[in-house]
């Protein structure tokens, strides 16, 4: 089996609830998808995505995808795709760095791995734990009023967990406004329920420390990515007593192994394409669990076919370790193909069709943007 062609497509995905706040005053409302397509000389194709939340959100923007493809790709044609480990051996060798460009190829490879042998990614990747896994709702930041309101809406849909946005600005409110936001979103917690109180990165220290010094005793919650760096977040670390997990930070194998080895976190929010795909983040996935790191699993941003890719490798992870996965199809308005994995009492199972099990709307991608190959 080898690839013969690779085409390369862009769709927006416009953002479901209008305007995406994060700290640092970044807003968002629509994102631009890079899907491609792997075709192989026996006529089996694999779909992958990567969606970069932004261009300031952390080194990945839309446009580098497309362009890390183009440097990529033609180093492919002619390869076995199934050989996922030769594959990215090759994408390295062509490129170095830049994973969210990567992440798209990896994951058709997956894809077309699971078709060629009639399974579900999942069992190519470990085996399913048979567990319907948590969905958690992404709450951004506004005002505690409506940030409550709308934790209370994805409660309603049956969410059990909830990522819940901070990091305001000194001229927005400060830490008054963050540690007011934790308690309104966390006000009518219910039992079983899971909160990530998140700062991408947008508080310094001693931001962080005035915030959790405002905060009323007994809250229950993780913090994720506090800081910008690892000083920052090892300083934080030693004067805080709340679990952390690592987002933003944890990029590489070698960051996760160095959260490991300092003791910077008790957790990693695993996102694919922030790692580079399925085969790094099941590394990833592996180092955490050997070190007895809760994972989330989730990506940036993205449509059916990314969240596909989640579902797969979070139904990898033990239940103990694995507190949340993101259902990113909530956040878009655009779907690009379909999935069956509805989300049931909260949790979603991924089905046992072959390889991603997605069915891609084609015709709705409109022309390639670019093509390689035969």
């Amino acid at each position: 089996m080898r690839i013969n062609r690779i085409d390369v497509y862009q769709a927006e995905l416009p953002y479901n609830g209008g305007t995406y706040v994060l700290s640092g005053g970044r807003e968002y409302t629509s994102f631009d998808a890079t899907v491609v397509r792997v075709t192989t000389a026996c006529g089996i194709a694999g779909f992958g995505e990567s969606t970069p939340f932004g261009p300031n959100y952390i080194a990945a923007h839309a446009a580098g995808v497309r362009a890390g493809i183009a440097e990529v790709a033609p180093q492919l044609i002619g390869m076995d795709p199934r050989q996922t480990d030769r594959v990215y051996d090759a994408m390295d060798q062509a490129l170095c760095g830049h994973a969210h460009a990567k992440t798209a190829l990896d994951v058709a490879c997956w894809d077309i791995l699971g078709k060629s042998t009639e399974m579900p990614c999942w069992m190519l990747l470990g085996g399913s734990t048979g567990c319907r896994m948590p969905t958690i709702s992404s709450i951004y930041a506004g005002t505690p009023e409506n940030m409550r309101a709308r934790v209370a809406e994805h409660r309603a849909q049956g969410y059990k967990g909830h990522s819940v946005k901070i990091g305001a600005l000194d001229s927005e409110g400060g830490p008054a406004l963050d540690a007011a936001r934790i308690e309104a979103a966390l006000a009518d917690r219910e039992a079983g329920e899971f909160f990530l109180v998140d700062a991408n990165g947008g508080l310094t220290a001693e931001s962080a420390l005035r915030m959790l010094n405002l905060l009323p005793d007994n809250l229950d919650f993780v913090l994720e990515a506090p800081c910008a760096s690892w000083r920052e977040t090892l300083s934080l670390r030693k004067r805080c007593s709340l679990p952390i997990m690592l987002d933003e930070l944890a990029q590489t194998d070698a960051d996760v192994i160095h959260g490991v080895v300092t003791d910077a976190c008790d957790g990693i929010g695993l996102k694919i394409s922030k790692s580079g795909g399925l085969t790094t983040a099941r590394r990833q996935r592996d180092i955490a669990k050997a070190a007895g790191m809760t994972l989330s699993v989730q990506d940036t941003v993205g449509s059916t076919i990314a969240f596909a890719a989640i579902a797969h490798l979070g139904q990898t992870v033990p239940p103990r370790y694995l507190r949340c996965i993101l259902d990113c199809r909530d956040m878009v308005t655009r779907q690009l193909a379909t999935f069956d994995a509805p989300v049931i009492d909260g949790g979603v199972i991924a089905p046992d069709a072959p390889g991603l099990g997605i069915v891609v709307d084609v015709d709705s991608l409109g022309q390639p943007v670019a093509s390689f190959g035969v």
